[in-house]
């Protein structure tokens, strides 16, 4: 069984920086593609970033350029860097585990971040 532990969110201010982990559990993490959705309030949950297995990344138009997702196969740890920080990408960040450009097999938690002043 695997399980996602998201860390990282909070409060920042337009233009900031953060960088969300999403800890993987149980086997399997290395051949696993992985991906960062976000889902804010009031809207359906959307794919940000993906990273699979072998490496390859995409990115939605509207972080492209300011976010950065990146694997530690050895810590079965998948990153989400987020830089330039925008009121609209507050929102409820989930990191999951799958196969193919949406994975979507197992589901973390979920960790809030705001960007406001």
């Amino acid at each position: 069984q695997v399980q996602l532990v998201e860390s990282g969110g909070g409060l920042v201010q337009p233009g900031g920086s953060l960088r969300l982990s999403c800890a993987a559990s149980g086997t399997g993490f290395s051949i696993a593609d992985m991906g960062w959705y976000r889902q804010a309030p009031g809207k359906q949950r959307d794919l940000v970033a993906v990273i699979t297995s072998g490496g390859r990344i995409r990115y939605t138009d509207s972080v492209r350029g300011r976010f950065s997702i990146s694997r530690n196969n050895a810590k079965n740890t998948v990153y989400l860097q987020m830089n330039s920080l925008k009121p609209e990408d507050t929102a409820v960040y989930y990191c999951a585990q799958g196969s193919g450009w949406y994975p979507d097999q197992y589901w973390g938690q979920g960790t809030q971040v705001t960007v406001s002043s």
